[in-house]
């Protein structure tokens, strides 16, 4: 089980990505200190201190990271199916007698310890995925395995979704990248960015405004690929003539109206293609149709499926409710604390907008901020820099390692902290809707923590194996 190679226990492994781990881990630490400092307590190692209490989580993830590296890598593919079965299990547990924070029912609590079993079980999916699409007879292109992954991605999503902890089931669609990665079809992939499109952009535009931005989107796109660009021009010129004089011209108005224009408009695009055998505007004309039938779901999923602070969250994003006491508090205080930083941050210590606690959960989902009001606009960059250099050299051992079960592995591990990074990132600027999932290895917390320690380490210890066994040749 424990690979017992006489070269040592650094074997192979990928120094700079453990580097990069170690600094985020660092700096993490040093911003949750300067957030969560109590002076009123006297003794500095209390462990009533947030620092004190991640400082030992710190060293379980550490010792949990040296018994990784000492697994032989065969086993993390033998136990992909087990450990998947046993997040799923979790999932389920913690759905029934879990405790609820925040309005969502995704914690165990023991003792004075609370464990989030989704962040484990993301690391039992990135396993699994890699295992299904690593098998020998696997073909992104067969109906049937397409099948299998998405069951692999939906199940855990599904059971997460139910547990009112949305922005944590949401990492689970960045596998898409994967997919994409390994050969998956664009012509799955686009339909799957669109319907995300759509739901955001379909609360502030009109039918019609939308209607337009869809169709010049698809004509552009088509005029990239074929290069043809006067030819789309025209078309796009004559099809926009065309809507204008079908809408006044039917009796209906409103989405029916438009619905009638685009069936008119679908029926001309399919003679042509099927005439001039561009049988691309097809799949392009499907999508078009597609997007505009699905634009009127998107009001029965914001009043039926989202809860009431949800709701108001993608209100607030898209600009169509303010609430600065309430539902923007928070970001609000966010964007004044790290506006306040400057080029070069106030100090260690001296943020006065965490310091006061104008900004609420400053050493968790918003720590983002501490880093930005202490530290400017250079340490924020710097940090940044981090996680870009360690997804790249993620994505870099991807590459490396020449059997698909660690390729797809790492892409997995590279697309999570990709997908946190500019979530976290996103929403304590303003920019995305608060989802409240934490910033990898900065965060407060235990659960995150060790999870993203144990995602990042089996990719390290995967690539390792590679270059010993490349070195040994």
């Amino acid at each position: 089980m424990f690979d017992s190679s006489s070269e040592g226990l650094f074997y192979g492994i990928d120094r700079v990505a453990l580097l990069l781990y170690v600094a985020l881990v660092a700096v993490g630490l040093l911003c949750i200190t300067a957030a969560s400092y109590d002076e009123r307590i006297d003794d500095v190692f209390s462990m009533s201190h947030f620092y004190m209490k991640q400082l030992m989580w710190i060293g379980i993830s550490w010792t949990v990271a040296l018994v990784l590296l000492l697994i032989d890598e065969k086993y993390f593919h033998m136990w992909a199916y087990p450990a998947y079965i046993l997040g799923i299990a979790s999932l389920v547990a913690v759905l029934m007698f879990g405790r609820e924070v925040n309005g969502a029912r995704a914690w165990f609590q023991l003792g004075d310890v609370r464990i989030q079993p989704v962040e484990f079980a993301k690391i039992a999916t990135a396993l699994t995925l890699a295992r299904v699409m690593s098998a020998y007879s696997f073909s992104i292109s067969r109906p049937s395995d397409i099948v299998k992954v998405a069951v692999v991605i939906m199940l855990p999503l599904g059971i997460i979704i139910l547990q009112n902890d949305t922005g944590s089931g949401v990492v689970l669609c960045s596998f898409l990248f994967v997919l994409y990665r390994e050969g998956l079809s664009r012509a799955i992939c686009m339909p799957l960015v669109l319907i995300v499109f759509l739901f955001i952009f379909s609360f502030i535009l009109e039918p019609l405004a939308l209607f337009l931005v869809l169709l010049a989107a698809l004509v552009v796109y088509s005029a990239a690929r074929s290069g043809r660009w006067s030819a789309h021009v025209r078309f796009m010129a004559f099809t926009l003539l065309c809507s204008l004089l079908l809408s006044v011209a039917t009796p209906l108005s409103g989405y029916a109206s438009l619905m009638i224009v685009c069936g008119v408009e679908a029926a001309v695009l399919i003679i042509a293609a099927v005439q001039n055998k561009a049988y691309e505007i097809l799949w392009l004309t499907a999508m078009f149709i597609g997007s505009m039938i699905f634009v009127p779901t998107t009001d029965y999923i914001f009043d039926n499926v989202l809860k009431p602070h949800q709701r108001d969250r993608v209100l607030s994003f898209v600009g169509m409710k303010s609430d600065p006491l309430g539902i923007d508090y928070n970001v609000n205080q966010s964007q004044i604390a790290i506006g306040s930083g400057g080029f070069a941050g106030k100090g260690f210590m001296e943020g006065t907008q965490i310091r006061y606690n104008f900004v609420p959960e400053k050493h968790t989902d918003f720590i983002f901020c501490t880093l930005g009001e202490e530290w400017g606009f250079v340490g924020t960059i710097a940090v940044l820099g981090l996680f870009i250099a360690l997804i790249l050299r993620l994505m870099k051992m991807g590459e490396r390692i020449k059997e698909p079960f660690g390729r797809i592995y790492c892409y997995c591990v590279a697309a999570i902290l990709l997908f946190h990074v500019m979530v976290n990132v996103g929403m304590t600027i303003g920019l995305m809707p608060v989802m409240g999932i934490p910033l990898p290895l900065m965060s407060y917390g235990g659960s995150s923590l060790v999870a993203f320690t144990m995602l990042i380490i089996i990719a390290i210890r995967l690539d390792a194996s590679t270059r010993q066994d490349a070195a040994n040749i």
